[in-house]
């Protein structure tokens, strides 16, 4: 296993990486002693994050570092991505072999790498994959900059971020939540986070297809240092030949000014230039106002500003005529206005309104300005529309029975504006008359040179009418158009149309439950079973992505039923879910033969005579060759997000095995990014979106990175017929899923657990104070374990198995709820994460309820752990399950319990809340309600506020668990830790 890390210096990307099966000791007295298990091939280990990153490592350069780590007497520490830990650590310095990418092939390493099963990203990695985003989202804003810098050789044409108002908030944000590798060189976060974004930023708007605003070339037989200058912002090379000094000298006061003015206009409220398109035979115009820079949908028109009521703070006058004026540097039409006395607006012209539209508009927004404009200006506007029609169309859908993928249907192209068709004739007229902003059907249209050409030259093909399988007419929307022209619409009837609509699982007839299944499906769920039916029938492969809860395993087994098929069915699953297949299999098609395919007294050289095999994801791995030697009817991947990196021999493996239909079932079929899609669209229909890259260069990026709006609809209309999510808070859907209610219960702290949690608080912000980097970053995690402990017990934190009662007020109040539900008859789930305290806990509370608690955690075998599932789910009297949430936060079918409760917090609302939906899914009768336990005054309460408050930042940098506290100052952990109020 290796874990490889990242730090930014030198306007670049720094990687270096450890091996965990190196020897982790060495016996150098050198004062800089060499890292004894860090990777020296790190090529090889690039390799192992995907192919397209070798052609990033390609452009680095070796190199060495020398960086302060965690150290015990005899190494370094492993890092927490393999399972470091060191009692006392303290900083030594070690050498470290390095790769040095440029800010453009690291640009590209942070977009493709994606972890392995042997390698794993570090959190530095992590962190500037982040950093990364946020610069597209400046670029995609227009929050971006050219500037003139002079670097070691002369001068260079540079592209930097605008970091003003709250996008300059944001970078604080981020400079707090650097981790502490990124600076093992001793680099400050400020330093390194500016260097990163400003590197990344250049890099980013030269890959660009176009740049933010357009730049003018010159045309002079002398050519001037200015426009060297826009010649390098262009270019790969940014160097600029050296000039005259007072050119120099003019051009850099310039870019300074725009500079200035791009942070002068992200005051608390800013100039806003509103495009509004004319009515019938009337002129274009740009309406005035001033907008709040926080809350955008703030506007105040000019004419109330000049009225006197405009309810704004301060100058508005003359806020609005300073930013008229900075303005007019850039669209100097506006001069016009400014010399009326009380200016609310500017007539412009069709010509006019273009060159507003298409320059002065990026100009405007990325010197701060706001700037609104009709809701059609910059989108794709010229496409083609596909209408096929079947050659006996029953004229309804999804009557006719025996639909092929091969059957031959009716097809034409048609060029198109929006839903309105153009015929050549009204194409080739706008052609000639080559105005680039026409009023067309009574919508204004903007029209691409590119565009208009390749309508032409595709109206001249004379392919546009014709017949055509009904497979290549799925390749063709998959495809999603052909040169320029985007694939707009597609209209087909019968089955075709069901399929290619994404509608088809509401409008092919249901399927009743099949003979043999043990049950009533609901009528969604006979739906989900027609669609898919329908697809397996046509050779397509489906990814039931339905919310969690809603019965995907039921569906898939009723499926089995209704097509039984000679062939067996392979289900591939985590090992946590073996015995509930076995179960669910029992209970809904006990007809069916089952087998599970697993452990070590497993037949490795025959697939077994079943109906239904049952294997896991490792073991379909390890049994590669035995499992693709058979072709099977189905193979269903459950949890299929376990395959989301297709590169991972895991999922080559599970691709590699033949089946009449694949299907993969899951409940997030895009967790951090596209690629994750792919994976699963190539697992159940290889082939159908292409390459990889293909994918990449034709919607990943676009939507990621420039959030294009035509890609995220063409990507929907190449995905949705073979993807099916539906919601369970849906109630369209289904409609008698109980409620989920959630609440905090608030609980003192006795005065001995204040007394532990104080003296914890003292010594360990100390120790903190006095420490730092990665030494810090440990020490924060172990008080906030100890701090939670004292929350929890004393006997937790002191390890000293002593008494319980009476001792912490968590417990108390949990005996109490606890005894209010068994006597209500109700069964009740309890999560803790530390399952130490879970076992003295479970004997404790099963004498002092006098009810049966049963007890599951990590250690529990799976035998043992399947049989308490079944006593718990059985066993009509009322009880407890105390479960560990690692253990048993996914995976189980617990609607039994109508309560449950989170003892301590993981601080992971996705965590918690896959634990919740333990009870809280199909089969529920019964209104769910949900405790989190919180010590008032504590870090607990603390934190538990900050999260609330910025939900946003933790869903986008916390990620999972409390890593992220690690890297607030000592005073803010201060002020979280200390305790707020005397325990009651």
């Amino acid at each position: 296993m290796f874990a490889v890390h990242g730090l930014w210096r030198d306007a670049g990307l720094y990687i270096w990486a450890e091996d965990s099966e190196a020897a982790r000791v060495t016996t150098s007295r050198a004062k800089v002693r060499a890292h004894p298990f860090a990777v020296c091939d790190l090529g090889g280990v690039l390799a192992e994050l995907g192919p397209e990153v070798c052609g990033s490592a390609a452009k680095a350069a070796q190199a060495e570092l020398v960086l302060s780590l965690p150290s015990g007497a005899r190494g370094p520490a492993a890092s927490p991505e393999l399972g470091g830990v060191i009692g006392k650590p303290r900083l030594s310095d070690w050498r470290v072999p390095a790769l040095w990418f440029p800010a453009d092939a690291a640009l590209e390493l942070l977009e493709r790498a994606q972890p392995s099963e042997e390698v794993l990203l570090g959190t530095g990695l992590e962190y500037f994959g982040v950093v990364l985003g946020d610069v597209i989202g400046l670029l995609r804003r227009g929050r971006v900059l050219p500037t003139l810098v002079s670097e070691h050789d002369g001068y260079a044409a540079r592209w930097r971020p605008v970091l003003a108002g709250a996008d300059a908030h944001r970078f604080k944000e981020l400079a707090a939540a650097m981790p502490p590798v990124c600076r093992a060189d001793g680099s400050r976060s400020t330093h390194a986070l500016i260097d990163a974004m400003a590197s990344l930023t250049d890099a980013a708007v030269r890959r660009s297809s176009t740049v933010p605003f357009p730049l003018a070339r010159g045309g002079r037989a002398r050519v001037s240092f200015a426009e060297r200058w826009l010649t390098a912002l262009r270019g790969g090379d940014a160097r600029v030949p050296d000039g005259p000094t007072a050119e120099v000298d003019e051009l850099a006061a310039v870019l300074r000014d725009w500079f200035a003015v791009a942070h002068q206009a992200e005051g608390e409220y800013r100039l806003c230039l509103w495009l509004t398109e004319p009515e019938e035979g009337e002129r274009w115009w740009i309406d005035f106002a001033v907008q709040s820079s926080s809350d955008l949908s703030l506007l105040v028109p000019a004419e109330e500003i000049w009225a006197g009521d405009s309810g704004l703070p301060g100058h508005a006058d003359d806020l609005l005529l300073a930013g008229l004026g900075r303005a007019a540097r850039l669209f100097p039409e506006l001069d016009a206005a400014l010399r009326e006395a009380r200016p609310t607006g500017l007539e412009l012209d069709t010509e006019g309104a273009y060159r507003f539209l298409s320059e002065a508009a990026p100009l405007l927004r990325a010197a701060g300005f706001g700037v609104r404009l009709p809701a059609w200006a910059g989108r794709s506007s010229l496409g083609l529309k596909l209408t096929t029609r079947s050659a006996a169309s029953s004229g309804g859908a999804a009557v006719a029975s025996g639909f092929g993928l091969d059957d031959l249907v009716d097809f034409r192209w048609d060029l198109a504006v929006g839903d309105t068709v153009i015929e050549a004739e009204e194409l080739a007229e706008l052609a000639r008359r080559k105005i680039p902003l026409v009023r067309l059907r009574g919508t204004w249209v903007e029209l691409d040179d590119r565009q208009l050409a390749a309508a032409l030259k595709f109206l001249k093909s004379g392919d546009v009418t014709g017949r055509m399988a009904a497979a290549q007419v799925v390749q063709e929307v998959v495809a999603g158009g052909v040169a320029d022209l985007p694939l707009l619409e597609v209209d087909a009837d019968g089955r075709l149309g069901d399929l290619l609509s994404g509608e088809a699982e509401r409008r092919l007839a249901p399927l009743p439950t099949p003979d043999g299944f043990h049950g009533v499906l609901r009528p969604y769920q006979e739906r989900g079973l027609a669609w898919l039916d329908f697809l397996g029938g046509l050779g397509l492969g489906a990814i039931l992505a339905d919310d969690m809860g809603l019965g995907k395993t039921a569906q898939a087994l009723a499926l089995m039923l209704a097509r039984p098929e000679i062939r067996p069915n392979l289900v591939i699953c985590p090992m946590t879910l073996v015995g509930n297949w076995q179960r669910e299999a029992a209970r809904f098609a006990p007809g069916l033969r089952v087998h599970v395919h697993h452990g070590a007294e497993r037949d490795k050289d025959s697939v077994p005579d079943a109906d239904l095999v049952i294997t896991t994801y490792g073991t379909a791995l390890r049994d590669q060759e035995l499992l693709a030697g058979t072709t099977w009817a189905r193979v269903l991947c459950d949890e299929a997000q376990t395959i989301k990196n297709s590169q991972t021999r895991q999922a080559k493996a599970v691709r590699s095995i033949p089946a009449d239909a694949r299907i993969a079932l899951t409940g997030t079929p895009v967790e951090n990014h596209l690629g994750e899609l792919w994976s699963l669209m190539e697992f159940a229909s290889p082939g159908l979106l292409g390459t990889r890259a293909d994918f990449r260069r034709r919607f990943a990026v676009p939507i990621e990175r420039d959030g294009d709006p035509d890609a995220a609809a063409a990507l929907k209309r190449a995905t949705r017929p073979f993807v099916l999510r539906r919601l369970k808070t849906d109630k369209t859907i289904i409609s008698d899923l109980p409620d989920k209610m959630e609440m905090n219960v608030y609980c003192p702290l006795t005065p001995e657990q204040a007394s532990l949690y104080q003296a914890v608080v003292e010594d360990m912000l100390a120790r903190i104070e006095a420490s730092e980097g990665i030494e810090r970053r440990g020490l924060v995690l172990a008080a906030m374990t100890r701090l939670k402990q004292a929350c929890n017990h004393p006997a937790h934190l002191l390890k000293d198995n002593s008494r319980l009662a009476g001792r912490s007020g968590k417990l108390t109040r949990l005996e109490e709820l606890l005894a209010e539900l068994l006597d209500e008859g109700d069964k009740a789930l309890v999560f803790t994460q530390y399952a130490e305290f879970g076992t003295q806990l479970q004997p404790y509370l099963q004498a002092r309820l006098g009810r049966p608690v049963l007890w599951l955690h990590g250690g529990t075998r799976r035998a043992e752990r399947e049989a308490l599932v079944e006593r718990f789910s059985t066993d009509p009297e009322p009880s407890v399950f105390l479960l560990s949430l690692k253990a048993a936060g996914t995976g189980l079918n617990l609607t039994e319990a109508n309560h449950v409760i989170h003892f301590d917090r993981w601080w992971n609302p996705a965590v918690e809340n896959q634990a919740t939906d333990r009870a809280f899914r199909i089969g529920q009768s019964k209104n769910v309600q949900v405790r989190k336990f919180v010590c008032t005054g504590t870090l607990e309460e603390k934190i538990d506020t900050m999260i609330e408050r910025k939900r946003a930042l933790s869903e986008r940098i916390i990620g999972t668990g409390e890593e992220w506290l690690t890297e607030l100052s000592t005073g803010e952990l201060r002020e979280i830790f200390e305790l707020s109020a005397a325990p009651a």
